[in-house]
């Protein structure tokens, strides 16, 4: 099993190179990524935007474009789309959000034209590396389902065990969140926790050990679910946490990134292929690391 994000960079650069789609690709940590990315052997990229402002920016950082596909796309709808279609053509394998909303990127790839659906929910899955944790956690989700419906977990299970397996897990181990490690009525969301540890036990949900309620305490520390006599073979040992929000999602993510320094990868499946969709303010190491974990899904 993986320990440290590198090894996803270390891991992909010895597969095949896939070619990734950037949508609006003249933003300066974006560009540095997609170059780290293609300097590794990761990725080959079309770079869809203002080709004025891509030249200007790699002018600024030396980068070389001499080996970029470039889409002069100057208007910002024009690029989403253009780059979408690169990958509705099967030019290419990865799509990455550049210097565009999520909303408007998300809006376009469920357009029906570009043929991206799947009929399974697209989240957003997350890989953190904290050096007091002692190996990586998976964090679901974080940045796109608001208020997840009991189908949509199940979904967002599955997208997650795709990440998990890329990291060297089998068979990950599953813990959905709530406020407490007990089932109470006033809070839903440890009642369709609950459903959830009922849905693996009977084997409706397939390849992971799914448990809950957990408090966060007892999903991550031994000690802590020893303490409060918890018995299950994912209290302490969890490999998947599954947030019962957005909001409980964005605030650990943001949590571990910001006050805890660790580090991130992230990924939208459920697509036809994974979407790099990273935060404006997520590092260019986050960004390549997010460009190695959607190679990897997308070869797995």
């Amino acid at each position: 099993m993986m320990k440290t994000l590198q090894e996803l960079v270390d891991k992909a650069k010895k597969l095949k190179k896939m070619r990734m789609s950037v949508a609006v690709a003249q933003d300066v940590t974006v560009l540095k990524s997609v170059d780290e990315a293609c300097k590794a052997g990761i990725v080959d990229a079309s770079l869809v935007g203002s080709e004025k402002e891509i030249e200007k920016i790699a002018s600024e950082t030396g980068i070389d474009l001499s080996n970029y596909e470039i889409i002069d796309e100057p208007e910002e709808s024009s690029a989403v789309k253009k780059a979408i279609e690169l990958v509705h053509e099967h030019h290419c394998d990865l799509l990455m959000k550049g210097k565009v909303h999520t909303s408007h990127l998300l809006h376009s790839v469920l357009d029906k034209n570009y043929n991206l659906r799947t009929g399974r929910t697209m989240n957003h899955v997350g890989v953190f590396e904290v050096s007091t944790y002692d190996r990586l956690i998976i964090i679901t989700d974080a940045a796109m389902v608001i208020a997840p419906t009991l189908d949509q977990k199940v979904d967002s299970i599955y997208n997650a065990e795709k990440v998990a397996h890329v990291i060297g897990i089998d068979i990950p181990k599953v813990a959905v969140l709530g406020a407490v490690e007990t089932v109470s009525q006033s809070m839903p969301a440890t009642l369709e926790a609950a459903l959830l540890a009922k849905m693996s036990d009977r084997k409706q949900i397939k390849g992971a050990i799914v448990d809950g309620p957990f408090a966060l305490d007892n999903a991550v520390s031994e000690e802590a679910a020893k303490h409060k006599e918890i018995k299950s073979p994912v209290a302490g040992k969890a490999d998947v946490l599954l947030v019962p929000n957005i909001e409980a999602g964005n605030i650990l993510y943001k949590a571990l990134v910001f006050i805890s320094k660790g580090s991130l990868a992230g990924t939208i499946l459920g697509a036809r292929v994974p979407i790099v969709l990273t935060s404006r303010a997520d590092s260019d190491e986050t960004k390549l690391y997010s460009i190695a974990l959607s190679a990897l899904v997308a070869q797995e």
